[in-house]
């Protein structure tokens, strides 16, 4: 079992684990052993979860959401099976953790009369500063 927090902890039967053999360098180690993890979550079955956590893991897992509804993670960091296992599930926990935090919604406000009227002089002055950087007319250089 793997516990997220207080209330939700998920199931051994919505994890599976699979090994296999690592990518990049590390010479006989890679070649030979399978230290590498696919732990796959299946999120839309689980029980645990409400639906507005679900869709907001949706989004959160990105790429690693299949489309049968499991979030894929891969761990291949260590050398170590047992440290890639422990990573694997350390992410999911993370991942489900920042799905639990639902956004704060966003109060629209209004600008005030004085910083409106700030942002208007601002512009007025500006394009004055512009209009003078025109070119001089003959009439304006003979005086």
């Amino acid at each position: 079992m793997l516990r997220i927090d207080d209330h939700i902890a998920i199931q051994e039967w919505e994890l599976s684990e699979q090994f296999t053999r690592s990518q990049g360098p590390g010479g006989q180690n890679v070649n030979k052993v399978e230290t590498a993890v696919e732990l796959r979550f299946e999120a839309e079955r689980s029980p645990g979860l409400t639906p507005a956590v679900k869709t907001r893991l949706r989004r959160l897992a990105g790429r690693r959401w299949t489309v049968d509804g499991a979030i894929v993670i891969l761990a291949q960091e260590t050398r170590s099976q047992l440290r890639n296992r422990e990573l694997a599930r350390e992410r999911l926990a993370e991942l489900i953790r920042e799905a639990l935090v639902a956004p704060k919604r966003r109060i629209a406000t209004r600008p005030t009369l004085g910083s409106q009227k700030r942002r208007l002089a601002g512009k007025t002055q500006r394009g004055q500063v512009k209009t003078l950087r025109g070119r001089v007319s003959d009439s304006e250089a003979a005086e």
